[in-house]
């Protein structure tokens, strides 16, 4: 059983800096991509950055030089480090996990999720 659980959300002033972390109980966590995803009020789910089972990085442009997803697989933890935050990264933040090595942008490549994790960026 797969279980993904989020931490690290809040509430913080445009150009601040939050750190959300994601737990992930899965045998396979060494051996597949994972990545952080974003949702608005009124909006899309949409792909914010991903890791692959090797640390290599994509990220969306959106947040490309502002964000770093990183992974720890000794501890099976992902993390998503957000600098100079602005409002419009105000979302509910999701873990997901692939069956894949390789991270992708699309949601359904992925098949497990988090319960997600609220990031609110006031101006």
């Amino acid at each position: 059983q797969v279980q993904l659980v989020e931490s690290g959300g809040g509430l913080v002033q445009a150009g601040g800096s939050l750190r959300l972390s994601c737990a992930a109980s899965m045998r396979t966590f060494l051996s597949v991509a994972m990545a952080w995803f974003r949702q608005a009020p009124g909006k899309e789910r949409e792909f914010v950055a991903g890791v692959n089972y090797n640390g290599g990085t994509d990220y969306a442009d959106s947040v490309k030089g502002r964000f770093t997803i990183s992974r720890d697989n000794a501890e099976k933890m992902v993390y998503l480090q957000m600098n100079t935050l602005i409002p419009e990264d105000t979302a509910v933040y999701t873990c997901a996990a692939s069956r894949q090595p390789y991270s992708k942008r699309d949601a359904y490549e992925y098949a497990y999720w988090g319960q997600g994790t609220q990031v609110t960026v006031s101006s």
